[in-house]
């Protein structure tokens, strides 16, 4: 054996073997021990295809082994005006800006489609063009989810009774502020305070779609007609109260809420059909 090869004993060896056993062991249990705390952490979940190619998305469903948390009861009640520069207004004066994540995102929409545009039909470039495409178009739509997820849910938690006025985004977006309504999302962030205030035991209720919300003054109850989109602060001949518009609307949708619900709860308080009595029932004298 040449004198420049070293000879291994067999103890050094043995103490070889010995520590790569022990880091294995200590990496696989730490493996193991990630792969508990995710399996722990990690809730149901959906794959789901789009246009941008699958994508894996927490699922909200609850299972039958997970109930759904119970919010402690809240003794306030809060009206909700939907605006476009002002995403939500509450009537305590809470207001929540607009992300406008569609407005955001239209620099690089634009070029993104124009990228495609330019691509020849049926090749593979066209192709991951137009992923690139769906892609930037779903992160836009899981950024404005998850925003009305957190704010709808903070609402939920924090009042008793939630209520909102019945708008027609049909015809809001057939108007010139088509895109912006689109950006709000504003029948999915409604619809998202419907189910959870079932979830949660609260109260949530809708005014009417024609009845009047920005033109009263929320402190004497004088409308002084509708005014235009631009007037965002205005102040009542009547009894001087200075408004801002949409802090005025979220009051009044308020007020119109608590007197539906405390009205027989939303019923009707006509009284219904009755069978005729048996006197009333014959022909006046004189009839032809």
């Amino acid at each position: 054996m040449p004198a420049s090869r070293r000879a291994t004993s067999p103890s050094t060896a043995a103490v070889d073997r010995s520590n790569h056993c022990r880091s294995s062991t200590t990496r696989s249990s730490g493996l193991a021990a990630a792969a508990c705390r995710s399996k722990a952490s990690t809730a149901l979940a959906t794959v789901s295809r789009s246009a941008g190619g699958p994508s894996t998305r927490p699922k909200a469903t609850p299972s039958a082994s997970r109930s759904d948390p119970s919010s402690p009861a809240s003794a306030t009640e809060v009206g909700v005006d939907l605006g476009l520069t002002s995403f939500v207004v509450l009537s305590d004066g809470t207001v929540v800006r607009s992300p406008k994540f569609l407005r955001r995102a239209e620099r690089k929409l634009r070029r993104l489609q124009k990228s495609l545009s330019r691509k020849d039909a049926g090749s593979a470039n066209r192709e991951k063009a137009r992923v690139r495409v769906a892609r930037a178009h779903g992160k836009v739509a899981d950024s404005r989810r998850d925003f009305h997820h957190k704010v709808s849910t903070a609402i939920i938690r924090d009042n008793q009774a939630v209520y909102t006025e019945d708008l027609c985004v049909a015809g809001l977006a057939r108007t010139r502020l088509a895109k912006s309504i689109h950006d709000a999302g504003r029948s999915a962030f409604t619809g998202m305070l419907e189910y959870k205030a079932k979830r949660y035991g609260r109260y949530f209720g809708k005014i009417g779609r024609f009845v009047p919300s920005t033109g009263p003054c929320s402190a004497c109850g004088v409308s002084e007609g509708r005014k235009p989109l631009h007037v965002r602060q205005w102040t009542c001949t009547a009894c001087g109260a200075v408004h801002d518009r949409d802090l005025n609307a979220a009051k009044n949708i308020l007020a119109l809420g608590l007197r539906e619900r405390l009205n027989a709860c939303g019923g009707d308080v006509r009284p219904g059909l009755a069978p005729a009595v048996a006197c009333e029932t014959g022909t006046l004298r004189g009839a032809a």
